[in-house]
């Protein structure tokens, strides 16, 4: 291996231990965060799992931009929270083909205590997650669910006040749902008051 090749190959290693070592640290403040959320210690989790969850499937439900996040960041939080025993919904594991999906994802958000919603770059071009999220808050509004909003690589303030990425987006969403504006305009307040919760932010690096 000549010279340059070995420290490509050094870079690459130690970017893959800095990530996963970011990652660990992240995961273990996200996981006591969602400890505090329920109201339990960690170490008390699963002996109270059977009565604060009883009436749902799930413990966690994911909401994310899969061409965004799926193979990287959210990938990572997945495997993790299964590996922690947190029974976790995933849209692309979890849903059969033929399956009616909008059904299925409005059923898995009513049948989960907790939702982690990852925003990043490109969230909101996506009508299907903007949708998603409305089912989330709408949900919280009526029955007090827990919602944690993680920011990959995005500030709070731009999914709060829609700009940046987030404001292009709604110039092609009003184009393109014109006849359909309180749609928009659902998406626009739930937003701001996902927003407005306590989450986390973690950068790409």
């Amino acid at each position: 291996m000549n010279t340059s090749a070995y420290w490509c190959a050094v870079s690459i290693l130690n970017y893959d231990i800095n990530l996963a070592t970011i990652f660990f640290f992240f995961f273990r403040s996200l996981r006591s965060l969602i400890f505090a959320r329920l109201g339990m210690a960690a170490g008390k989790y699963q002996e109270s799992y059977s009565s604060r969850f009883s009436n749902c499937k799930y413990q966690v439900f994911l909401s994310f931009r899969g061409a965004d996040t799926r193979k990287n960041f959210t990938d990572h939080l997945y495997k993790a929270l299964l590996q922690a025993g947190i029974n976790t919904f995933k849209d692309d594991d979890e849903i059969q083909r033929g399956e009616n999906i909008e059904f299925e994802i409005q059923k898995a958000i009513q049948q989960s205590k907790i939702s982690i919603i990852v925003f990043s770059k490109d969230y909101a071009c996506s009508r299907w997650c903007l949708d998603e999220l409305v089912m989330i808050m709408e949900r919280k509004r009526n029955d007090d669910c827990i919602v944690l909003p993680v920011f990959y690589d995005v500030d709070p303030s731009q999914v709060r006040r829609q700009i940046g990425s987030f404001a292009a987006a709604f110039v092609e969403h009003e184009k393109s749902f014109n006849e359909e504006k309180e749609r928009v305009s659902g998406w626009r307040i739930a937003l701001k008051e996902v927003a407005d919760l306590a989450g986390m932010v973690s950068g790409d690096g």
